[in-house]
């Protein structure tokens, strides 16, 4: 089958040598093929394109796409629609007629192409500027002054640019023409997979590992906006997430503690399945023999919320107790300031010459080894990866009872309450003084992550899933829908429809124009012809 993967940034792609997530999935399922829309950011390089069917990229941010502003007529059209979700947005009685709008939008710029010289226009600022000022309106983030309406404007723009991508049609490189849409990190990335959905039918899966939503709720106070411009953007995020979470077929989040914020956001739990992000890092040999001295490892960005504090606090009653234990944190300053109060704090404590602030390791496996108990003292763990690369490592680990911990080492590590620096000593000093315990729970907690975050469990619950819609979803839904008396079904597409025609595309020929290619070159057992694809696990007719 065909997937079109809808992700946003530079994500996808390798980072420092190592593959990203979306290369393992298309290289896992190898049987489909997988074409990439990206949502790129100025600068974006195009990334690697050899295991793509194809690479389509969108400018989401900077200058916008050229063209003509729409004619009068049009234009109206435009502000009824662009009113409707701007309503949505600040209307706390209207937020229902989000989709609407949204959809209106996409329909127009389809027709026109005109959207992004409407969103910049003059028009659309004062349709913002009335709507956001009439009675009724939520300003509880205070009024909007000029200065926010331009801005709003600007960033309303930017995340609709999307609606009008030239990725819509059922020609090569068009949404319509794909079985299915994967979309890999929620927020404007869902845009293009919603627009699909309600022009052609093709359904779509949602992806996230750490929900968009919560992250801009959580960078909010650090964008230069003001508070009334802050408070529409998260209202759009919002909106966008629970129509995402409304629409999609199967929503894939990477942990039990993500699927809890979706279930809050509206999600359906029957549409929602916990599908752990998986890590090469499985395969690693796990560190060899502990050091000499006593050691405490701590790793994390050196803000407040992973409290670094904490883990001095901690510290200084461990070395009370074992004086020959040492700390050592590593991380980069996320910050500006928080180090030098670290180093102030073990300076006070009396522990600054048993801890060493080592800065960002050359790789986490050379972190680990230099450990003999690996700590985590955060506030908030909302990514599972740092703790089960930990847990690789075969050390015993030690957590704060946050957010996915309890789930990522569960009996494996000793978990304590936050905040609460005698308990945090006291697991370290339990763990430091047993070194039988530490073994036995240190291999536990290896056995545990190879479990469940190799990759194999991923592709093979991305199989299962994929297949499962394919199955249940009308092939071919806009033309079927438009002929009468002729009702969508499943696996309307025969197996041939995917075979390689003369030019080496592929879907673009008829069932039997594409078949009778395929026979026609002699495609030899291997190739892109009739012997591979009856090979292939997702071939229509084997799944039948």
């Amino acid at each position: 089958m065909r997937v079109a993967l809808i992700t946003e940034g530079v994500r996808p792609y390798p980072q420092r040598g190592a593959g990203g997530w979306s290369d393992r999935l298309a290289e896992g399922l190898h049987e489909h093929d997988f074409e990439l829309y990206v949502l790129a950011g100025p600068g974006t390089g195009a990334g690697p394109r050899a295991r793509w069917l194809g690479v389509h990229e969108l400018a989401l941010r900077g200058r916008r796409p050229a063209g003509r502003l729409p004619g009068a007529l049009r234009r109206r059209q435009y502000a009824r629609a662009y009113e409707g979700l701007v309503r949505a947005l600040v209307m706390p009685g209207e937020r229902a007629s989000f989709g609407a709008g949204l959809y209106r939008l996409a329909a127009l710029a389809r027709e026109d192409g005109a959207l992004p010289a409407f969103l910049a226009s003059a028009h659309a600022r004062r349709t913002l500027e009335r709507v956001w000022r009439s009675p009724g309106a939520d300003t509880s983030a205070g009024q909007p002054l000029v200065c926010d309406v331009l801005v709003g404007a600007d960033l309303l723009e930017q995340c609709l640019r999307p609606l009008s991508a030239p990725w819509y049609g059922t020609g090569p490189g068009g949404l319509g023409g794909a079985d299915l849409c994967h979309v890999v990190g929620g927020g404007p990335a869902a845009l293009p997979a919603l627009v699909a959905k309600q022009l052609h039918g093709v359904p779509f899966v949602v992806t996230e590992h750490g929900l968009h939503l919560r992250e801009q709720y959580a960078g909010c106070r650090e964008v230069p906006y003001r508070w009334p411009v802050r408070a529409l953007l998260l209202s759009f995020f919002r909106a966008l997430t629970e129509e995402t979470y409304r629409q999609a077929a199967i929503l894939t989040p990477g942990s039990a503690h993500d699927q809890q914020w979706q279930r809050r956001c509206g999600a359906d739990p029957a549409r929602t399945r916990v599908v752990h992000e998986g890590t090469p890092a499985v395969a690693r040999a796990a560190a060899g023999p502990e050091p000499s001295a006593p050691t405490l490892v701590w790793a994390g960005a050196l803000e407040p919320g992973r409290d670094t504090e904490l883990m001095l606090h901690a510290f200084a009653r461990v070395r009370a107790a074992l004086p020959a234990a040492r700390l050592v944190v590593h991380g980069e300053e996320a910050v500006r300031g928080y180090r030098a109060h670290c180093e102030a704090v073990a300076g006070r404590l009396g522990v600054a010459d048993a801890v060493e602030f080592a800065g960002r390791p050359q790789s986490t496996a050379r972190a680990w080894e230099g450990a003999t108990v690996i700590v985590f003292s955060a506030l908030s763990q909302r990514s599972p990866r740092l703790l089960a690369d930990a847990m690789l490592s075969g050390r015993a680990v030690v957590s704060t009872d946050v957010g996915v911990a309890r789930e990522v080492v569960g009996p494996t590590g000793l978990l304590v309450p936050p905040r609460d620096p005698q308990a945090l000593a006291a697991a370290c000093l339990a763990l430091l003084r047993d070194e039988e315990r530490r073994a036995r729970l240190g291999l536990a907690g290896r056995l545990r992550a190879q479990e469940r975050f190799a990759v194999e469990p991923v592709i093979g619950a991305f199989r299962e899933i994929y297949l499962e819609l394919v199955s249940q979803w009308p092939a071919f839904p806009a033309a079927a829908g438009g002929e009468a008396g002729v009702q969508p079904r499943p696996f309307a597409r025969p197996a041939e429809y995917w075979l390689a025609d003369r030019t080496g595309g592929k879907g673009t020929a008829g069932p039997e124009t594409a078949g009778a290619a395929g026979i026609a070159d002699g495609a030899e057992p291997g190739e892109d012809g009739p012997a591979a694809v009856a090979e292939r696990p997702g071939a229509l007719a084997e799944a039948v």
